[in-house]
């Protein structure tokens, strides 16, 4: 027997009287082309939006992964230095950076011998430093400077030479800097400072 729309059974004499049943038609139903654009369009903005923040998350993960391995070293060296009585430094290139110790007997800088923990390291692609020292922006070399040879003449000049971009003392004490990790292509950043006392600072900057 069928029902209508309406719940109500629906009958209509047949032959002999008998009710037959009277056929009913429903109305078909379901979503216009433009309610199914909608709902496409909303799904690919809310997907597209998604997407955009994990990568910023991630982009910004990894900038402070760098940030906190350096703050680390350089506390690392600072211990060392208080420790040990030796005398520190630390070089910042475009997108390397190394530490170098001072020899007193020379009185040239050198890299730490034999040390695998402040050795040459390198960022990740499409990361790079900016480097303020003092409060002037250092313009910062692609490579490693030379250090000078002990055996040539003129060691009275090799300090005057080269010389690291950060000192840090055996007092304890440091160069007043402010270190910046950047990704230029999507202008993001995140700084370190640190200053006289050898305190490190975080600062979020993402401008």
């Amino acid at each position: 027997m069928l029902i209508s729309a309406t719940g109500i059974r629906n009958r209509i004499p047949g032959p002999l009287g008998v009710p037959a049943l009277m056929p009913v038609t429903r109305k078909a139903s379901g979503f216009t082309l433009i309610e199914i654009l909608v709902v496409v369009i909303i799904i690919a903005t809310i997907s597209g939006m998604a997407l955009l923040s994990m990568n910023l998350i991630g982009d910004d993960r990894e900038l402070d992964t760098e940030r906190k391995r350096l703050a680390t070293l350089i506390q690392l060296a600072q211990d060392e230095a208080l420790m040990q009585g030796r005398e520190f430094g630390l070089e910042l290139m475009t997108s390397t950076y190394r530490f170098v110790e001072f020899d007193p007997f020379t009185f040239q800088w050198s890299e730490v011998p034999g040390d695998e923990v402040f050795r040459l390291r390198r960022l990740p692609e499409g990361m790079e430093f900016e480097l303020f020292v003092e409060d002037k922006r250092i313009v910062l070399d692609n490579d490693p400077r030379e250090f000078e040879d002990p055996e040539e003449e003129g060691m009275s000049l090799a300090l005057e030479s080269y010389a690291p971009h950060v000192f840090l003392f055996s007092s304890g004490e440091s160069t007043s800097f402010e270190i910046r990790l950047r990704r230029p292509l999507n202008e993001q950043q995140l700084a370190m400072r640190g200053d006289v006392l050898g305190q490190i600072e975080f600062v979020e900057e993402r401008d």
